[in-house]
């Protein structure tokens, strides 16, 4: 305090410009671990029908309770500024919907309700530790704030919703519940055992009226509850519900009830028929059999027409994992074509079809205008197409990563997601889309950032053996931009149908700012079979999974050895999922890494392909079935090359990943701990492939990785 207020004093007497040099020439100090573990992510926003407010989902570590909390944001439009404030402080809120009529806003929470709370006398962490056992269920809360009420009940989560037209309901998807007898049965007969696929069931799709909840709520919540109404059910899992903006549809897409790929079949957007005229007895499959594996809808304004994208297959031909498309079906066409053919598809119309590279996100503007988030190399801007038949369109716009675009219904006014490697995640407001370059952010959860020394990068090109041009990301030191034979920490991303670039990320997954903070030059290579390049570029690697992008990176750290931008004797590389693949896979084929950090990556394909959710295109990017290429299978596997192996390698993996399955961190760890290479497995409890449990799992994980790098790393 002594200190604080001698400087206060003599500040007094020195002059306003030399104080403002005196601030310009301090350095700002390093980013450290707790800081950088402290950022802020975005998980969804949402516009107003108006424009007049933006609903948003944050998540932040809560270090205390030991997990990541989510809250709902409200930020109002007001003159040329705005207020932004809390809406929700559970902490287990997410997916936030406006009512069409703008008054309402519905969303997902596993909090526990607000009348099971009164009922308790418990102590705060009895009362959160209830909460944690919740179920996600709808709540609606009013955009001027008070509190939520629930507005569907059950022991099955809620997994998606949407408004109707009116405003009147909300249509709900969860699984069909056991009645009170076959509970007991289960319970009589199986006791905990889980008989696998066979407990698997459907979803029921129901309605429930909000005035009539809303009434019973408001009344103490006495006598019977609002009965819900059932709309449809269906044998999949219902992954996402939309009505048509017109009243008379409601459709959704499915995924495979285990949620695990292992056939197409599962897959389809479905409709319902709302009104008397169109009435359906049974939800109709739109897009017929096809070989693709959606990821998202949305009903064109005019509710002619829906848009869909994918990522994984086709619905053109045979399944293929090319970039991520964008497509629209006609609704009349595509119900005509199917009472009159049923086995049929389409007809299907494609949107920026001439764009070389990946449609990452998408909305629809008034006047049925796809507005785009496009990947081309290391940047994603945003785009503009008013028809599949015009051009598609870069808007002016700063460079960087545009994400989470969402257009207002009645409002040229949009909202947006965005970052740069120098400006960390915001979310940001513009007048329109033709207007995004004069965006403002509406939020500061990480300024804090902006306050510290950052580091800088650039893109760097290199050429494979084979003509192919491949690309990366340097992300050099703080102070040490454009400086050579620096220490390179390879870190490659997962996927692998995912690219680095031009963005910022603060996490257990992407950490390159935290790696260069201590000291390294992070390449972040786009090996073969990233997006962002062409199609030709991301299906290069079938069936050579990890040897094709395995040649790539090396030749990439060569280049950067040439070049005398890396320092030779002092590499590292890492990565997790598919990075921590081709990290087992690099440290067979080279001795020249001084360290390794790898999580989450398989070492063989076979029992990895057999626990694995996705198995489809682990199968289609070996070339087939285990028995149907084994020599694929063979080839491709790290663990028959293990004994070539001399790099110490830090390892770790979450207790039930069936992403990629736990087993493979365990084999690894044994095969290098048998052949006396220093090793070390960290098993992260009740974690999934994505660390998303607790936030001290990716902060621990990150920290001993980066004294592994040290430790092993320097020369």
């Amino acid at each position: 305090m002594r200190k604080l207020r001698f400087w206060v004093f003599v500040v007094a007497f020195i002059s306003l410009p030399t104080l403002l040099l005196a601030q310009q020439a301090q350095p700002k100090p390093p980013l450290t671990l707790d800081e950088f573990f402290n950022s802020v992510a975005f998980d969804s926003l949402q516009i107003s029908p108006a424009g007049n407010a933006v609903v948003l989902t944050t998540e932040r570590a809560d270090w205390k309770a030991s997990r990541f909390r989510n809250d709902l944001w409200l930020y109002r439009v007001e003159g040329n500024g705005g207020h932004l404030f809390p809406l929700t402080q559970s902490g287990h809120d997410g997916d936030p919907q406006w009512s069409p009529d703008g008054r309402w806003i519905a969303f997902l929470s596993d909090r526990t309700p607000v009348r099971a709370m009164e009922a308790t006398s418990e102590e705060s962490s009895e009362t959160e530790s209830a909460a944690e056992k919740s179920v996600e269920q709808v709540y609606v809360i009013s955009p001027s704030g008070g509190e939520a009420f629930e507005v569907t009940w059950g022991e099955e989560p809620v997994h998606s919703f949407a408004w109707s037209a009116d405003s009147g309901h909300i249509y709900y998807a969860a699984r069909r519940p056991l009645t009170k007898e076959q509970q007991e049965a289960e319970k009589k007969d199986w006791h905990d055992v889980i008989r696998f696929r066979e407990q698997e069931r459907g979803d029921l799709i129901r309605r429930v009226d909000l005035a009539a909840v809303s009434a019973w709520d408001a009344a103490g919540a006495i006598g019977k509850q609002p009965e819900p109404e059932n709309i449809a059910s269906t044998e999949w899992y219902a992954e996402q519900l939309a009505g048509s903006p017109d009243g008379r549809w409601l459709a959704f897409r499915t995924d495979s009830r285990s949620r695990r790929e292992e056939s197409l079949a599962a897959y389809g957007i479905y409709l319902i028929g709302l009104a008397p005229e169109n009435r359906t007895s049974a939800p109709v499959n739109l897009l017929g059999p096809t070989q693709a594996i959606f990821d998202h809808f949305l009903w064109s304004r005019d509710s002619h027409r829906i848009f869909f994208s994918f990522l994984n297959g086709a619905v053109e031909g045979p399944y293929e994992d090319a970039q991520s498309r964008v497509y629209s079906v006609d609704i009349g066409q595509a119900l005509t074509r199917r009472r009159s053919a049923p086995t049929s598809t389409g007809p299907f119309v494609r949107w920026g079809a001439k764009f070389f590279g990946a449609i990452t996100g998408y909305a629809v503007l008034p006047g049925d205008t796809l507005f785009a988030a496009g990947r081309l190399g290391t940047e994603v801007q945003p785009y503009v197409q008013s028809a599949p038949s015009v051009a598609f369109a870069k808007q002016t716009a700063w460079t960087g990563t545009y994400e989470m675009l969402s257009p207002a219904a009645h409002s040229p006014r949009i909202a947006f997601v965005y970052s740069s490697l120098d400006r960390p995640t915001e979310v940001y407001i513009a007048p329109s889309a033709a207007q995004i370059g004069q965006a403002r952010p509406i939020t500061a959860f990480n300024k804090l950032f902006t306050e510290r020394a950052m580091p800088r990068g650039k893109p760097f090109r290199w050429t494979a053996d084979d003509g192919m041009p491949v690309e990366g990301m340097l992300i050099y030191p703080p102070g040490k931009f454009g400086q050579t034979n620096l220490p390179t920490f390879t870190l490659i991303h997962g996927g692998p149908e995912d690219a680095d670039g031009n963005h910022f990320e603060a996490d257990w997954y992407q950490w390159a700012a935290l790696a260069a903070t201590q000291g390294w030059l992070v390449f972040e290579p786009n090996y073969r079979g990233s997006i962002g390049y062409g199609d030709k570029f991301a299906l290069g690697i079938i069936p050579h999974i990890v040897s094709r992008p395995g040649k790539d990176i090396l030749e990439g750290v060569d280049a950067l050895v040439k070049a005398g931008i890396a320092d030779p004797n002092d590499l590292a590389v890492g990565g997790y999922s598919y990075g921590g693949y081709m990290t087992n896979w690099l440290i067979t084929q080279t001795t020249r890494f001084k360290a390794a950090v790898t999580g989450a990556g398989a070492v063989e394909h076979v029992a990895n392909w057999g626990n694995d959710d996705t198995t489809w295109d682990d199968a289609y990017f070996l070339g087939g079935l285990p028995w149907d290429t084994e020599a694929n299978y063979n080839a491709e596997a790290a663990i028959w090359q293990i004994a070539k192996v001399r790099t110490p390698t830090h390892i770790v993996a979450g207790a039930d990943d069936i992403r990629v399955y736990v087993g493979e961190d365990y084999l690894l760890e044994r095969a290098l701990h048998t052949l006396g290479i220093p090793c070390r497995l960290l098993i992260f409890p009740g974690e999934g492939h994505s660390l998303a449990k607790n936030p001290w799992h990716g902060k621990i994980k990150v920290r001993e990785e980066l004294k592994w790098l040290e430790k092993y790393g320097r020369p």
